[in-house]
């Protein structure tokens, strides 16, 4: 099935979420810097790193009741112009009025982007600064390939690497207080 979308309406030279909610459920699009990037399957391999982790976060947070932990696809939007499909997500208690009936409204609290071929620029340069911008507390960098994960922390308004592990060793997030991953155990 081919999507056909209109050009952006004249004078315009981005599309808008407006534009975003005309694709079919299911397209596998996000909407960043006023572009519609597709964004292809993503590997097994992938699958089995984010499944990985998606279990060892939503279990310590359903556990200890902190919020919710919710994964790929679901639409984030962050500003008209910025709709998102992370990997990963985590939503405090605290900010549970932004799970909206077809979208999450605004930054979560922990954001996790696991790279890819098709996907990686946006990660680390486009997404990283909106998420920067938005208020996103915390992301996480998962590079399947280097068997690596780098957290970032918002310190003020800007993102500080707090953490780096490759192959080895342990992450722990500040966000959802307690949670540690041993990095060996997700590759």
């Amino acid at each position: 099935m081919s999507i056909v979308l209109d050009e952006p309406a004249a004078g315009r030279q981005r599309y808008t979420y407006e534009d975003y909610c005309r694709l079919p459920e299911g397209s596998p699009y996000q909407l960043i810097g006023g572009e519609l990037v597709m964004t292809p399957s993503p590997t097994p391999y992938h699958q089995m790193v984010s499944m990985k982790l998606v279990f060892k976060m939503a279990g310590f947070v359903l556990e200890k009741g902190l919020g919710i932990v919710l994964y790929a696809p679901v639409d984030v939007y962050l500003e008209e112009t910025e709709t998102y499909q992370p990997d990963i997500i985590f939503i405090s208690n605290e900010r549970l009025s932004i799970i909206e009936e077809k979208r999450i409204n605004g930054a979560p609290d922990l954001v996790v982007e696991i790279l890819s071929p098709g996907t990686g620029y946006y990660d680390l340069r486009s997404k990283y600064k909106v998420y920067e911008k938005s208020g996103v507390r915390e992301y996480w960098i998962v590079d399947p390939h280097s068997k690596s994960v780098q957290v970032f922390c918002l310190q003020g308004r800007k993102f500080v690497l707090d953490r780096e592990v490759e192959q080895q060793g342990t992450v722990q997030s500040h966000v959802i207080a307690g949670l540690t991953v041993q990095v060996e155990s997700i590759f």
